[in-house]
């Protein structure tokens, strides 16, 4: 149990291993890990773990690099301080937050002012893209490598209007791009195409069990393939967000980790690892979301790929809306979902059916986002590494409306049982959420930092486009 920031006869998960300790805390820090004996991880949770076990299970704090937490301006959605207090609840102790607000993340300024945004209202570490558009190329080498985590490229239209689509656009920003590209990943004129049969066959807004029908598995296919090829004529590094097509996963080998060489690399998402297009029937628009969740074989593919090395990482494209903002069909209601608060329970239960084992778990929410944008200091339990931990029980829970912290107030798990849930969050050595209870202020998170070198961008001749797009 932890006392005064140290664990005494824990069980932790690193490193591919499950290992029971003492380990202190000091400061920031870990300061010392006295291990005294490796589990065989092969075993199931439940055979590890039973309903009386007094040790919780010990895990690095969740790094969940794809978030929308709507500030500035889009706030009556959620904003920083309420959906990273959500993430701290899910036992996510670092975010990676999205461009696509008001005024988008553009120009170097608006960059600087969400930064700002940041150390003022963020409850866990946080970081901010910037956006790619059709104008704003220019910009990318002269983005500060050690505090920018990537370069967020939308190839298919979606929440913001961020649409990069013009060809000669899209390559300079292959070309031009010293950083990580994360791309999401859909051909807009096969969606506009399918939306106009579906509007001519269903009506003007059709029902939103024809949302995988008109945001396509072809529409992603044919986008992904198309990043790819950029990325090999280029040389740029591509982290596909959010893939949701069997299809996409044969775009890559299958080496089972990341390293430094790897230049393409593909991200689940929890809403397309747990949905499937059977589930329309009784979510409705609490599922839409962009790129759509897809067909059953989709997401058993999907799964299949955690354990077999073609899926990288696991993120949540977490993205709250009001519930009115839901109603609607294919074109009326918003696409998105709140999950950051629930992505680690529920990816514990997919260990618990035997998708996934918990060290895999890790590797693919903690470690591997770690390694993919270099983050300094965090991802693993291990000495000298910034204490970013969470403490998770075998207890099960029925997720109720009380317990949403996100500010949209819903959820499409309302209702589910998960065998697991987050009794403590600890964020750069300090209890941030004990069971249900926050800690007062956000002086505890911290902005990520990179491990890159910072080369001298070369001298930017138009200071105007900085501001295009805004």
């Amino acid at each position: 149990m932890a006392s005064n920031n140290s664990f005494e006869d824990i069980i932790y998960v690193s490193d591919g291993k499950i290992r029971r300790a003492d380990i202190v805390i000091e400061d920031e820090y870990i300061a010392r890990i006295t291990d005294k004996e490796t589990i065989d991880c092969t075993q199931q949770l439940p055979s590890l773990f039973g309903m009386g076990q007094e040790t919780g299970l010990l895990l690095p704090g969740i790094i969940d690099e794809h978030v929308h937490s709507r500030e500035p301006g889009l706030t009556q959605k959620g904003d920083l301080t309420s959906e990273t207090r959500a993430a701290a609840a899910g036992g996510v102790t670092t975010i990676m937050d999205m461009p696509n607000v008001v005024p988008q993340t553009t120009s170097l300024e608006a960059l600087k002012e969400r930064q700002t945004l940041g150390a003022a209202h963020a409850f866990v570490n946080y970081s901010f893209y910037f956006g790619a558009t059709n104008t704003n190329a220019a910009l990318l080498p002269h983005l500060d490598p050690t505090t920018v985590p990537a370069v967020k490229l939308f190839m298919g239209s979606s929440t913001g209007g961020m649409l990069v689509d013009r060809g000669e656009a899209l390559r300079a920003v292959f070309e031009q791009s010293p950083l990580l590209i994360m791309a999401h990943c859909e051909d807009s004129d096969i969606i506009t195409a399918n939306m106009r049969a579906a509007q001519a066959r269903y009506g003007e807004d059709p029902d939103v069990v024809h949302h995988p029908e008109i945001r396509s598995r072809e529409a992603c296919i044919a986008s992904s393939r198309l990043a790819v090829q950029l990325a090999h004529e280029t040389g740029a590094r591509l982290h596909i967000a959010h893939v949701t097509t069997k299809d996409e996963l044969l775009l890559i080998d299958d080496s089972s980790i990341i390293n430094h060489q790897s230049s393409i690399t593909l991200e689940a998402c929890v809403p397309h690892l747990l949905f499937c297009d059977e589930d329309y029937a009784t979510l409705g628009t609490r599922i839409k979301c962009n790129p759509a969740v897809k067909s059953r074989a989709d997401r058993d593919a999907l799964r299949a790929a955690l354990t077999d090395g073609r899926i990288a990482t696991v993120a949540t494209d977490h993205a709250p809306h009001l519930p009115t903002d839901k109603e609607g069909g294919c074109k009326r209601a918003a696409s998105g979902m709140p999950m950051v608060q629930f992505s680690l329970p529920a990816m514990l239960g997919l260990v618990e059916e035997g998708v996934l084992p918990i060290t895999r778990l890790v590797e693919l929410m903690c470690h591997n986002p770690a390694r993919l944008f270099d983050i300094e200091g965090r991802g693993f339990i291990r000495e000298g590494m910034k204490a970013d931990l969470t403490l998770v029980r075998r207890q099960p829970w029925t997720l109720t409306a009380d317990r949403i912290v996100s500010r949209c107030g819903w959820s499409p798990l309302e209702g589910r049982t998960f065998p697991w849930q987050v009794e403590q969050t600890y964020c750069n050595g300090h209890l941030i959420y004990n069971k249900g209870v926050f800690a007062e202020g956000n002086q505890h998170a911290q902005a990520l930092r990179f491990r890159r070198p910072t080369p001298s961008p070369p001298i930017l001749k138009c200071q105007a486009s900085q501001s295009a797009e805004q």
